[in-house]
């Protein structure tokens, strides 16, 4: 198996385009994380609710209401909501997709960290941080951990050997 040279041997900083990016993509994370956290849970609020009112954002989320006017506002001003006088807020095309995108990659990291063993509360508590600060190479290989941990599963169940990936 052929080593790759890791950023760090031992102590010391890592070079400082490396550091710098790693911070930027940090920052980029967070940034999104709330627009994403929003989406989804609007999402969530009209499949349940059949709409999502401004109060029942900021109950779920324990931020206050002028918070989530100011978030919504930056959301209609992308594209990713519409808020309707006296009926609440809805999702664009655009935001229907961000929050789909968005719960399949909770879905992948959730469903790795129980295949990891980790209890499922834990698991859907943490997902909900982890999720946006996984690169798409990253959660791609969790999926095929998470699909490889199946099928060798059910191949036990069936009694036939499990296959490995390779």
């Amino acid at each position: 198996m052929a080593r790759v040279k890791r950023a760090v041997e031992g102590p010391g900083l890592v070079e400082a385009a490396i550091h710098m990016e790693s911070f930027r993509q940090v920052r980029e994370a967070h940034r999104q994380e709330r627009v994403d956290d929003y989406v989804e849970l609007i999402s969530d609020l009209i499949r349940n609710d059949g709409e999502a009112r401004q109060v029942d954002i900021a109950q779920r989320l324990g931020v206050a209401q002028p918070t989530v006017a100011k978030m919504l506002v930056r959301l209609a001003d992308a594209g990713l909501v519409v808020r309707r006088p006296y009926r609440g807020v809805f999702l664009t095309e655009a935001g229907h997709a961000l929050a789909e995108a968005s719960r399949a990659r909770h879905r992948v990291v959730e469903d790795f960290l129980l295949a990891l063993g980790v209890d499922p509360d834990s698991a859907r508590r943490d997902a909900e941080g982890i999720e946006h600060h996984v690169s798409t190479p990253t959660l791609e290989i969790f999926a095929r951990f998470v699909a490889d941990r199946r099928a060798s599963a059910e191949h036990a169940q069936a009694g036939a050997p499990a296959a490995t990936a390779s």
